[in-house]
């Protein structure tokens, strides 16, 4: 594989059984995607958008084929190695921002770091540095709910960049935005890949948010077409 490969897919199948019917996602997908890249993904429901996704992220394995990340093979890993090798490497950003309603945005982004063997001034700086990237250091005490939409979507994504992973997993990121908050958070996706190096997949319905990505992948039925979306 080569260097530029980041994530390299080899005949991936995906089938789930339901009762006595066995539906194919995929069958047989080679896909590659080269660090640097913001990939963004369209496609009708149902079209396997998330389960791709989730396999990406280990948190789905496929029926057969390989899943190559960083020229290593990992969908042979065990749940613990898949467990760390996410810590290490993924970060995943949701439509409705999965944050804890207890927890104020310094402890949600903290989160992930609370799985390493990090120390806790270790931990505060990284969680400091995190919220400064988003424009959120003055809300390091807020809770949920004392924030708008946009705010805890930007929580969200520094709890996603805070261990400094290699690529990020977003699953219709704006989906649950207005317009111009959903502008602001795709630019900050923007620059994260532009100005950090950050690795990019982006699952959504929305052909504007799709815009902001170097490239679009359509699937349907299992196949992709490429559509190169880059200015």
């Amino acid at each position: 594989m080569s260097d530029d490969i980041l994530f390299d897919l080899k005949g991936v199948s995906k089938q789930f059984v339901k009762g006595k019917e066995t539906i194919t996602i995929f069958d047989g997908l080679d896909m590659s995607i080269a660090r640097g890249d913001f990939l963004a993904i369209m496609g009708p429901s149902g079209s396997g958008k998330t389960t791709l996704l989730n396999m990406l992220g280990g948190v789905d394995q496929p029926t057969s084929g390989e899943i190559h990340f960083d020229g290593k093979r990992v969908d042979t890993l065990s749940e613990t190695q898949l467990a760390a090798w996410r810590a290490n490497n993924i970060g995943f950003i949701f439509q409705f921002y999965n944050l804890m309603p207890m927890l104020n945005a310094h402890r949600n982004v903290e989160l992930p770091l609370l799985l390493t063997n990090l120390g806790k001034g270790h931990r505060k700086k990284s969680v400091a540095a995190a919220l400064e990237l988003v424009s959120l250091s003055d809300r390091a005490k807020h809770m949920p709910k004392e924030m708008s939409g946009g705010q805890q979507q930007r929580v969200a994504i520094a709890r996603a960049l805070v261990s400094d992973p290699k690529l990020l997993l977003c699953d219709e990121p704006t989906g649950d935005l207005d317009r111009q908050t959903a502008d602001e958070i795709l630019e900050m996706l923007q620059l994260l890949n532009r100005e950090y190096g950050k690795t990019i997949v982006m699952v959504t319905h929305d052909a504007e948010a799709a815009k902001y990505a170097r490239r679009t992948l359509h699937l349907d039925k299992g196949e992709f077409v490429e559509k190169d979306l880059a200015a």
